[in-house]
């Protein structure tokens, strides 16, 4: 921790603050925007109110409004700047490059009073001496004497942002339209960055901002927030929103990391790692550590000692690029600093205030600190209750050109326009599809004119995301090689609305654009629920109307995010495939225990999905691959046997006792305890499937008890699938070791009219409405009601007919999973069902 003296806060009054030229952050509070910025005003708030409850923030202080008015009064630079802007159209890239330019020079030509220089120097030499380092002016010694002095730290090293007093309002972000310097060291660079930091009122994407935001220029003042650094450069840095910044998912906090300072990872210099927090159970004292994902973290931006600049970038070492950032501990301490912030500015606000805040970590102390918070300025903005989709009409043979990450669920087409240097800008034209190395607000004025933007470097935090999801156009950031892949002239289809990573294609692919006002939607007694298999699909999913997941599929993360057989992780040594074993030493560089990849990997997509619909009910079904599908994960050759039929093999319940499989089960059970007891996400059902016999019942649930999964116990209930001839003629007997049924109709229909639907010499004769499986249904769904246990169905059937899902209604079932596609129309034919049984 930095150790300082008390600063004297004691000018509280607002008849003073409009006549001061500086103010220390301990004297401002959220209601100080107009004085001193949002950004200043929003650091003294958090170390009044939130630095007291364990949240640490640097202090510093700022010049205020006044002080610029002052200067710009002193100057008469008002009237000068009036004429520079006054016909200015934005739309003329060089014109505006050109006024901008001017209005810059004439600040920086112009001094500082030299009351204001005063201020600003009493002010850094007061901070200098709060944190132990001396102070040295540096404008009066010789050349030789002044190049020694510069060399080293003449006074504390801070950080000098802009802060305009429009500026991280919940309406406009203002997202880097205005600079900040980082290692600034001396009075004479203090002042110099904080009359740098004034010409930055008018770069050309603030001039451009303003302009498209209806802003009147001489309308807005610029603060400057003075700041003691936090050594990030010898640790690392990031920045966290407590909302998910593509799909609006509210209950989730989203941290990005990388090394060194915080610029890297706000201009999208790096692609960072990034961890997904749970946040309602993190308040209730669990881990709900939901996600992490491994950046490259290539390069890193730290101090320029001695080197003629303040802050420089170098490469980050490969060991280091291959780990995490931050540990566990760290990670769960910033969710919650995330939510403490996001709490007090909701009730500063009385409203839910979603935040985006930058964070750095102090290589010499250890400590993590709080630099920056604003209100998240796209989702919480949203209003009116219409769900917009997007969905793209592709052929599966489709490929894409690249992939990277998805910002924004939109889709955008156009021809390529690549520009890697801001003097082609002018090239651009509108609906071009702008590719680029990185983007940042300089390109602002262009991306208003692009259909998508694609770059080789970025995360989903950076800048150019930000402004891109409040331009609304599709954005993918981190492709790599995106400048060396498309063409200039290139007709593309942008996608970002097929989960995290967004996809390039070739050519114009048909997409439709689907609106629905929620509010119009009927309420029904039986409960419509979704079928589920892809986490990264889980949050946007969610936000249509639903009652929970009634099939979340586990074999599609085992099958997609962990592809390794969990046998060939539990005996890595004695693999004979070295194919295998090196690709699987590749996914699992993370871990010492290689068992722990799977139940990471699993407890990480099962979270995702029992967070996405949290409080609702999540049945998640456990494996369910067959021996054939499980021999094509890596290594499982070897521990699988060749069978005729396997959809009538080694299966389901049958492998989880089996002791050639069962150590592969615990596994299983691992993950779902840690979703359950450590992400405190309880609403997570496990369902077994494929269960022939009630004896085969109670050895799994003993099976599962050996690894702490008891039915009963913290309230775990236990599911079991509905899809076998036994599963009904036996039900009285299933309820009695079981809580509830899922009928799966794909099984149930093929065994019970004997058939292979993948056969297409029988495959007509399949039909979930048969008589002989409507008669299986009816007996079944009276059974459970007799015992009083939930059952619902989560097969193909109700999708794909509505009549069929009619039909279940009028038995009385509890509820119907749907493919998410279906879940509307579905309803609203349910409602009409339910209202005539009424009548």
């Amino acid at each position: 921790m930095f150790t300082a003296k008390k600063l004297d806060s004691s000018t509280t009054n607002p008849e003073l603050k409009e006549k001061a030229f500086v103010l220390w952050f301990e004297q401002v509070g959220i209601a100080d925007v107009p004085f001193v910025g949002g950004k200043n005003a929003s650091l003294g708030e958090m170390i009044q109110q939130l630095t007291p409850k364990g949240v640490n923030v640097p202090t510093g202080f700022a010049t205020t409004a006044y002080a610029f008015r002052y200067f710009i009064e002193k100057a008469g630079l008002k009237t000068r700047l009036q004429k520079l802007l006054a016909d200015l159209d934005i739309s003329d890239v060089n014109r505006l490059r050109e006024r901008g330019r001017q209005a810059r020079t004439l600040i920086l030509d112009n001094p500082f009073p030299a009351e204001l220089e005063a201020a600003i120097t009493r002010s850094y030499v007061q901070l200098s001496e709060r944190y132990g380092v001396e102070v040295e002016r540096c404008d009066q010694l010789t050349d030789n004497e002044l190049e020694a002095c510069l060399s080293r730290y003449s006074g504390v090293d801070v950080a000098v942002r802009s802060s305009a007093t429009a500026e991280d309002l919940p309406d406009a972000s203002f997202a880097g339209q205005q600079e900040t310097y980082l290692n600034i060291n001396g009075i004479d660079r203090v002042l110099k960055a904080c009359h740098l930091c004034f010409a930055s009122l008018f770069t050309d994407r603030a001039i451009s901002y303003r302009t498209t935001k209806g802003f009147d220029h001489f309308e807005i003042d610029l603060s400057v927030g003075v700041q003691k650094m936090v050594r990030s450069d010898l640790a690392a840095s990031g920045v966290m929103f407590s909302i998910d910044t593509e799909t609006g998912f509210r209950d989730t906090a989203l941290i990005t990391a990388a090394y060194g300072l915080g610029e890297s990872v706000v201009q999208g210099v790096v692609n960072p790692d990034e961890y997904v927090v749970f946040k309602p159970t993190l308040k209730q004292g669990f881990r709900p550590l939901l996600e992490k994902r491994l950046g490259s973290k290539e390069i890193k931006m730290i101090y320029d000692i001695g080197g003629g600049k303040s802050t420089t970038n170098v490469s980050v070492p490969k060991l280091q690029q291959a780990k995490y950032v931050l540990q566990d501990e760290e990670i769960l301490k910033l969710a919650k600093w995330a939510c403490m912030i996001e709490d007090h500015y909701a009730k500063v606000r009385g409203m839910d205030s979603p935040m985006d805040i930058e964070w750095a970590k102090d290589g010499e102390s250890g400590d993590l600190f709080i630099v920056q918070a604003r209100p998240e300025t796209i989702h919480s903005q949203k209003i009116g209750n219409v769900l917009k989709t997007y969905k793209l009409n592709r052929k599966p043979s489709a490929k894409p050109l690249l992939i990277g990450r998805a910002v924004g669920e939109m889709i955008g087409q156009g021809k390529v326009r690549t520009i890697v240097d801001l003097r082609k800008l002018d090239e651009f034209q509108v609906g071009d599809v702008l590719v680029t190395t990185r983007t940042d607000p300089d390109w602002e004025p262009i991306m208003k004119k692009a259909s998508a933007v694609i770059t080789n470097q970025g995360g989903r935090t950076c800048h150019a995301a930000i402004i891109a999801r409040e331009l609304g156009i599709p954005a993918i950031v981190g492709c790599d090689s995106a400048t060396e892949i498309l063409s200039d002239g290139q007709e593309v289809t942008v996608s970002c609305a097929e989960g995290e990573d967004g996809h390039v294609y070739d050519g114009l692919l048909p997409f439709a654009i689907e609106h629905l006002e929620l509010d119009a939607l009927p309420a029904t007694r039986t409960k419509i629920m979704m079928n589920v298999g892809n986490p990264r699909e889980a949050f946007r999913l969610s936000l249509t109307p639903n009652d929970g997941v009634g099939l979340a599929r586990t074999e599609f993360i085992i099958a997609n995010h962990i592809k390794v057989h969990p046998l060939a992780l539990l005996n890595f040594e004695t693999l004979k495939d070295n194919g295998a074993k090196w690709e699987i030493s590749q996914l699992t560089s993370q871990y010492r225990d290689l068992s722990e990849y799977f139940v990471d990997k699993l407890a990480s997509g099962i979270g995702i999905l029992a967070a996405a619909f949290y409080p609702k009910p999540v049945i998640a079904r456990m494996s369910d691959l067959k021996s054939n599908e499980y021999a094509n994960l890596i290594g499982g050759r070897e521990f699988e046997p060749h069978e005729e039929n396997p959809m009538m093999g080694w299966r389901g319940a049958s492998r989880y006792y089996d002791p050639k499989y069962r150590d592969a089960f615990g596994l299983e059970c691992k993950a779902f305890k840690r979703v359950r007891d450590e992400m405190g996400l309880t609403n997570m059902i496990p369902m077994i499937p494929f269960c022939r016999t009630p004896e085969e019942g109670r050895k799994v649930l003993a099976e599962m008890a050996k690894h702490g999964l008891i039915r009963g116990e913290n309230g775990l209930q236990v599911y079991v699938m509905c899809e076998l001839p036994s599963n009904i003629e036996l039900a009285d007997r299933f309820s009695e070791i079981f809580d509830g049924f899922s009928i799966g109709s794909n099984d149930l229909t093929q065994l019970t009219l004997g058939l292979d639907r993948d056969s297409a010499l029988v495959s007509h004769l399949f039909d979930e409405r048969d008589e002989a499986v409507k008669r299986k249904l009816r007996r079944v769904i009276a059974t459970a009601k007799e015992f009083d246990r939930k059952i619902g169905i989560c097969g193909q059937a109700p999708s794909d007919y509505p009549e069929f899902a009619e039909f279940l209604v009028e038995l009385g079932i509890d509820s119907i999973s749907l493919n998410p596609d279906s879940v509307l129309k579905t309803r609203l034919a349910i409602a009409k069902t339910e209202a005539a049984i009424l009548r």
